[in-house]
């Protein structure tokens, strides 16, 4: 009898577990990819870069079964209590170009009749902190195949820039070339050959992260010589 009882309480044991895993309540994992403007992907929940960057963010939920799901991804800025955007998809993205510290959470809530479970992810939220514009223009560069300052272009260090256009002029005002990339530049040929040694003028318009404008308007000394340690006569 006794051995007849603990078999029967094991079995309602095993019974209560298997009911108990198909009653599991629905949840949400969120996740998040961002992207730089080069390409480059991190998954990590704490970022910080320069604009624009954008940001794919999955819900990732798991036993919804018969629930409906409805989501809430909460979009705002570090310090503001109302959110500047809300999106109501699964997956969602965004291109960001603003800069301060983005906060991302996501809210969930599963329906099935009159039973309403709401989820909120309690881990941290997902941060992206967008840097400060800059941008520099050089005066000079050395278009001369050693492959150190051939191309006219921004310097090293531009950063959050979500407007560009420079354009290159000569001393007559014909245009030489424009590019639209602050990764781009000029080469110092003009239909695919090489222009003179001399001064030319450039023009930048652009437009930063933080709302700043900028309007570059700079000689630009083409030079293709080597001075006499044998490097080339200009710098960044």
């Amino acid at each position: 009898m006794k051995i007849f009882r603990l078999f029967a309480l094991s079995m309602l044991i095993l019974t209560a577990q298997s009911l108990w895993a198909d009653d599991e309540y629905p949840s949400v994992h969120p996740s998040v990819t961002f992207i730089k403007a080069n390409g480059e992907e991190t998954d990590s929940a704490q970022y910080a870069g320069s604009a624009p960057i954008i940001g794919r963010f999955m819900a990732n939920p798991e036993n919804v079964g018969d629930y409906t799901a409805n989501y809430e991804w909460r979009f705002s800025k570090e310090g503001e209590e109302e959110p500047y955007l809300i999106r109501y998809e699964e997956d969602t993205e965004y291109r960001f170009t603003d800069s301060g510290s983005h906060l991302i959470v996501l809210y969930a809530t599963f329906v099935k009749g009159n039973d309403t479970i709401p989820y909120r992810d309690e881990t941290e939220p997902f941060r992206l902190v967008i840097s400060e514009s800059r941008l520099e223009m050089p005066n000079a560069f050395s278009p001369n195949g050693d492959t150190f300052n051939d191309v006219y272009k921004a310097k090293r260090g531009w950063q959050s820039l979500v407007e560009f256009h420079a354009a290159i002029y000569n001393r007559w005002g014909q245009k030489l070339y424009e590019w639209d990339d602050p990764a781009g530049g000029w080469d110092g040929k003009f239909n695919g050959v090489d222009v003179k040694q001399g001064v030319y003028f450039c023009e930048v318009k652009a437009k930063g992260a933080d709302g700043r404008k900028y309007h570059i308007r700079t000689d630009v000394n083409l030079l293709r010589t080597f001075n006499e340690n044998g490097n080339s006569s200009v710098s960044e």
